[in-house]
């Protein structure tokens, strides 16, 4: 299935009138918890609830990383359950994980953001950011899918 990413993720900022990832949760009745992990994160479908388990170790900005990550795995593969581990989910290529971090960066990393730095290059937003240059590149690849003459 090919899903729109930049349009889901639109719908869900619209419907919800933020991008915080913790409060887009909130709203849609999405569980999380920031605890003891020996991982990132995960998202897990239990009894027909979500839940997002987040490694309360991590940096702030990364516990928002991981919850957009997270939260992508909630709304695209709501019934699977999926672990966020560093080096491995960042830059695994199967699908599901490559539409959850398209989801992450397209929520976190807004069109205004990328035009305001156009003329930046991946290494220098990714330093900006703290996030990985791989993550970048993705969301910068999905924004010249969407607008294919920018």
């Amino acid at each position: 299935m090919n899903r729109n990413i930049k349009k889901i993720v639109s719908y869900y900022k619209r419907k919800t009138g933020t991008a915080d990832p913790f409060a887009i949760a909130d709203q849609l009745g999405i569980l999380y918890q920031i605890c003891d992990l020996q991982f990132e994160g995960c998202y897990m479908f239990l009894k027909n609830h979500r839940y997002i388990f987040i490694n309360q170790s991590l940096p702030e900005h990364e516990q928002r990383l991981v919850m957009a990550h997270e939260l992508g795995h909630a709304l695209l593969h709501r019934k699977e359950n999926c672990y966020f581990i560093r080096n491995k989910t960042l830059l695994l290529n199967s699908k599901k994980e490559i539409e959850a971090n398209k989801f992450a960066m397209e929520l976190l990393l807004p069109d205004s953001f990328l035009a305001e730095y156009r003329d930046f290059t991946i290494d220098q937003i990714s330093r900006m950011t703290g996030y990985h240059q791989k993550l970048i590149q993705l969301r910068v690849d999905l924004n010249r899918l969407d607008f294919p003459n920018h």
